[in-house]
């Protein structure tokens, strides 16, 4: 169905000790440089390809964010946190904190495009199987677009899924190795942008986004 849609995922294969990722210069490596333990499943049928032990699906951020701005009306709300000024000083939403503030004074020119995406993040395990017998879990990161009104943007519907993080227990520190896909492509649209097709003035611009912290 996201296929369809232009919304791809790639499959990126995990050390069974969550070590790494066989990514980037590391793709084709056959075990973990840091414990050497077998990127594949020990037991598969003959003529069968190898089956990795690990697999993390990660959905590229980059045409999940132009979307946002293909629509007229989701459009115009990425641009709510700017136009809609909060005459009462109470906080309900992240828009209205110190963090937010002071992050416009420490980067001025991006705060100056209110296209620009800023972007919350969160993870949480669950089981898939609905039953405490069954001991596999995923771990879903989501990122949140918080230019979006408060009423729009922690609706189910506005959620970015990141990543599923295939694992029994919470990831913990061993977050960052599943997380470099997505730095990576932070830090992409924080230097150079993406060029972005904006239905609401019908014209293109260069789209930055940050992941900010309230």
């Amino acid at each position: 169905m996201i296929q369809k849609l232009g919304l791809n995922y790639t499959k990126i294969d995990v050390c069974p000790k969550n070590c790494m990722l066989y990514w980037g210069e590391d793709e084709n490596l056959e075990n973990c440089k840091y414990c050497n333990k077998s990127r594949w499943k020990k037991k598969r049928t003959s003529g069968k390809k190898k089956l990795p032990v690990k697999v993390l699906r990660y959905f590229p951020l980059k045409p999940r964010l132009q979307r946002l701005f293909m629509s007229l009306k989701t459009a115009k709300f990425m641009r709510w946190h700017i136009l809609n000024n909060n005459l009462d000083g109470l906080l309900r939403h992240p828009r209205d904190g110190k963090a937010w503030k002071s992050f416009d004074q420490l980067h001025p020119e991006f705060a100056l495009e209110p296209r620009n995406v800023r972007l919350g993040l969160a993870t949480d395990g669950f089981n898939p199987y609905r039953t405490m017998n069954n001991s596999h879990s995923i771990w879903p990161v989501i990122l949140i677009p918080y230019n979006r009104p408060p009423w729009g943007c922690m609706k189910q519907s506005s959620f970015i899924n990141s990543m599923i993080i295939p694992r029994k227990k919470m990831p913990g520190n061993k977050i960052d190795v599943y997380l470099q896909p997505l730095v990576k492509e932070l830090n992409e649209l924080w230097t150079e942008g993406v060029e972005t097709y904006d239905s609401f003035p019908n014209e293109v611009f260069v789209m930055r986004a940050s992941h900010v912290e309230n």
